[in-house]
């Protein structure tokens, strides 16, 4: 029987199929699913699924229609989908909905990110704690609950996806592009082609070239993780090779995207985040903007000056949700390049992101790197990982080392210096981790400042 405590995370489900994750775990969650939905007052007549291109996909998103269905709940399934095609099929319909996807984890693995209706993010504390409890009992009682008719209707809603996108962001105008998206074998291979595809960019100034377009579970070409460099290389030598304007590299459930530009050399996460804020801010003048606290200082800096709110937040698609939904804020930003919309349900989507930069871009005349030059202010470490005994010393002995500094622990430590350099520390949800990320003005600062803290962590 699985013990579902080494699967269930912070965030969502995940774990290696089938020795942690198998239909019998699946089917129990479909049902606790439902339950936990019911108890907390939510209406579970109807769900909505959806399964990556990973091959134990069909069968694990099955057996979950099937535990939902014992609890009397019917289910629509979209069939192959990327998770942010599933949020939009959530707050479409305004149902509950469950992605099968592990994202960018090896072939190996599954998982399951569950959402409320309207795509309202499920986390350990919003529901999915409860769901854990009820499904291990429901394991151990495996065969007291009885299959319910089985009411699962299937139906394919990837063109009213890339539709809704394209209402978003106009790229009728834009100057000439070349594009070329790394899809990792992953599911953006499925949905860019849907919203930017042969008939659409017939009456689009846009010539999109496909790099590992083919749906593949087993990765043959490389992860689909672009926060690893090494899952880059294959793109960056295509953009230099041919010329392109820019690079757009997907993980594998494509709610991510990430951007190289014309040199080969990646856009930071912030940058981006900056970037769509600037435009979301123009047309919607004074609104709150989201960003997590290892963004850099440049992106609420910028969200003033375009006479935004910026309102810092905890790492992690919940908490950014949450904290959107709350404030009503217009648009979200995290370090990890997911990106979030008011007018996606909060939810976060990669497609998105990507087309308000193909606009942003294609609508004035210099080079991605000139451009983006802009929202780059500063000199970043980006995240560095550091295996730990004990993250709660580490963290305290780290703290110790700068009394004289500001200190703050929305999430982790984050510490700022009198000349404005800071990093944060913060430890792992799933793994014995203590995450780095450092921040200064000049490089010669930043990499002092990294090292510093390095020393005391990995001392």
């Amino acid at each position: 029987m699985s013990d579902l405590s080494q699967i269930v995370k912070a965030y969502d489900v995940r774990g290696v199929v089938p020795d942690q994750f198998d239909e019998a775990a699946a089917r129990a969650l479909g049902t606790a699913f439902i339950e936990m939905l019911r108890e907390s007052g939510d209406d579970a007549d109807r769900i909505v699924i959806a399964h990556d291109m990973r091959a134990s996909g069909p069968a694990l998103a099955g057996a979950f229609a099937r535990g939902a269905n014992a609890a009397g709940a019917a289910v629509l399934n979209i069939g192959l989908g990327s998770t942010d095609q599933l949020y939009y099929a959530s707050g479409a319909l305004n149902l509950p909905g469950a992605m099968f996807t592990a994202s960018h984890n090896p072939a190996k693995y599954n998982g399951i990110k569950m959402c409320r209706a309207g795509a309202r993010a499920i986390g350990q504390d919003s529901g999915l704690a409860v769901i854990r409890r009820r499904a291990q009992d429901l394991l151990g009682d495996l065969g007291l609950v009885a299959d319910g008719p089985q009411e699962v209707e299937e139906r394919d809603l990837l063109a009213d996806y890339a539709s809704h996108l394209r209402s978003l962001v106009d790229l009728s105008g834009i100057r000439p592009l070349k594009v070329i998206v790394d899809a990792g074998n992953g599911m953006g291979g499925h949905t860019v082609p849907a919203v930017l595809g042969d008939q659409v960019l017939a009456a689009l100034p846009l010539t999109v070239v496909p790099l590992y377009f083919e749906l593949d579970g087993t990765f043959p070409n490389h992860e689909a993780n672009p926060l690893d460099p090494a899952n880059l290389v294959d793109l960056q030598e295509a953009i230099r090779t041919q010329g392109a304007d820019i690079g757009l590299a997907f993980d594998g459930d494509a709610d991510r995207c990430f951007v190289i530009d014309e040199n080969g050399d990646p856009v930071s996460p912030s940058a981006i985040t900056a970037l769509v804020a600037k435009r979301e801010l123009a047309k919607f003048p004074g609104s709150t903007v989201i960003h997590n606290l290892i963004t850099s200082s440049a992106v609420p800096e910028i969200i003033i000056e375009n006479g935004g709110k910026p309102l810092r937040a905890r790492v992690g698609h919940s908490f950014i949700k949450a904290e959107m939904a709350r404030t009503n804020a217009v648009f979200g930003g995290e370090h990890s390049a997911h990106y979030y919309f008011r007018d996606f349900w909060y939810a976060d989507t990669g497609m998105l992101a990507a087309m308000h930069v193909l606009a942003a871009l294609g609508g004035q005349d210099r080079p991605l790197s000139e451009f983006a030059a802009e929202f780059e202010r500063y000199a970043a470490s980006g995240e560095i990982n550091s295996t730990v005994d004990n993250a709660k010393a580490k963290t305290a002995e780290v703290r110790a080392a700068f009394p004289d500094a500001t200190v703050d622990e929305l999430d982790g430590l984050t510490v700022t210096l009198h000349d404005g350099a800071w990093f944060n520390l913060r430890a792992s949800n799933t793994e014995p981790l203590l995450r780095l990320n450092v921040e200064a003005a000049k490089p010669d600062r930043m990499a002092a400042l990294r090292d510093e803290v390095l020393a005391i962590v990995r001392g």
